[in-house]
């Protein structure tokens, strides 16, 4: 097993040797940042580790409330919902809005969460097709009784693919039924998409009344915990209605304060963001050039190689012994995983044009080392 000795960024000591590191989630490289660091450091000094406790009793205190107060602006909402894992995220929307209606539509390929969160709802749950808008309308004609409100439930992001889930079309369709519900899941999406980074929902233009999404702030942003925002009776409704906001210990300390230092950065400059995304474009294009041309035309950070006649597991490695960190995911062991494995590779906004060519001109040998080549179906 791998042993990271250092914080995650472009360039990362995995034992005991620095590498161009494509891995992981820290989009922004924002999990080693100074202000970050200090930041946690001052709050530990003054608050200690943690509260010990939930925020329902004593468990409070102006640092988790300062990252509520700041996702709240983040997210140009009235009000924030700031708890301990993004992985909690879609269990709490679920159990929260469990009164608002009657049976759950998941994408087939739905992260872990999403369903863990549909279990601890206790609704009927209906699978649809990996982003199929035409099985979703099919599915809810077969399935909805008269007067039943569905909520649809899918990851605006997916981890491993990185495919986009559409969300615009899936609004177009659910316009139509009284009280229907999206919600999605925006870990990966948190602080990328869209001009303001508020998510898959800016992204795809869709916005409203019962259009929610649950964020992570240990991605991209950083730091640490789960966050959902919106109108300040929403919010109230979830703490009101799932076991989990307050049955749960609140963040560490140092997490949050890291969390709050984060949001603040980000608010004050879209620099990063950009950055991102045009290393994102910058990357895309290249692996187009070596023969990946299904990559998709989107900012998100996520590259899913998938090369025909390739042993994955041993590009992986041949990468690694140059130097080059990339993720073999095997097919079926992870959400939206091609059915023959992939390499994931993941963008930062900290990576250099060199390292990403490096990459690239690595990537390119390691397959044809292996006398195996993304052409190969077409010959």
């Amino acid at each position: 097993m791998h042993h990271m000795d250092s914080a995650p960024g472009a360039k990362t000591i995995i034992d005991g040797r620095e590498v161009n590191y494509f891995c992981g989630t820290g989009y922004f490289g924002l999990q080693g940042n100074t202000k970050l660091i200090n930041a946690a450091c001052h709050a530990m000094q003054q608050y200690g580790i943690a509260s010990g406790t939930s925020r329902s009793g004593f468990g409070n205190n102006a640092v988790l409330l300062d990252v509520e107060e700041k996702a709240a602006r983040f997210f140009e909402a009235e009000q924030a919902l700031y708890y301990v894992s993004g992985y909690l995220g879609n269990a709490i929307l679920l159990q929260g809005l469990s009164a608002d209606y009657e049976v759950i539509f998941a994408d087939a390929e739905a992260h872990y969460s999403v369903m863990d969160g549909a279990a601890m709802a206790k609704k009927p749950v209906v699978r649809f097709a990996h982003c199929d808008v035409e099985d979703l309308q099919r599915k809810l004609t077969a399935t909805l009784k008269p007067g039943q409100r569905p909520l649809v439930i899918t990851d605006g992001v997916f981890p491993t693919s990185g495919a986009v889930a559409p969300l615009a079309d899936y609004d177009n369709l659910l316009s139509t039924i009284e009280g229907a519900i999206i919600c999605v899941d925006d870990a990966h999406a948190t602080a990328v998409l869209g001009l303001k980074g508020q998510g898959s929902l800016e992204y795809c233009g869709v916005s409203g009344e019962r259009r929610y999404s649950s964020g992570t702030l240990s991605k991209a942003v950083g730091g640490h915990g789960g966050v959902i925002a919106g109108s300040s009776a929403f919010i109230e409704q979830l703490k009101k209605h799932s076991s989990i906001p307050y049955g749960t210990s609140s963040v560490p300390v140092p997490a949050a304060a890291a969390s709050a230092a984060a949001l603040q950065l980000l608010m004050d400059s879209r620099a990063l963001r950009q950055q991102l995304w045009d290393n994102v474009a910058y990357a895309k294009a290249a692996f187009r050039q070596i023969g990946f041309t299904d990559i998709p035309d989107t900012p998100v950070p996520i590259i899913c190689l998938s090369p025909s006649a390739v042993d994955l597991g041993k590009l992986q490695q041949t990468l690694f012994d140059k130097g080059q960190v990339v993720l073999h995911v095997p097919g079926g062991s992870y959400t939206s995983v091609p059915k023959s494995g992939a390499i994931r590779v993941a963008i930062f906004s900290t990576h250099s044009k060199q390292q990403i060519d490096e990459l690239v001109a690595e990537m390119l040998l390691g397959m044809e080392s292996a006398r195996c080549s993304v052409f190969a179906e077409s010959k």
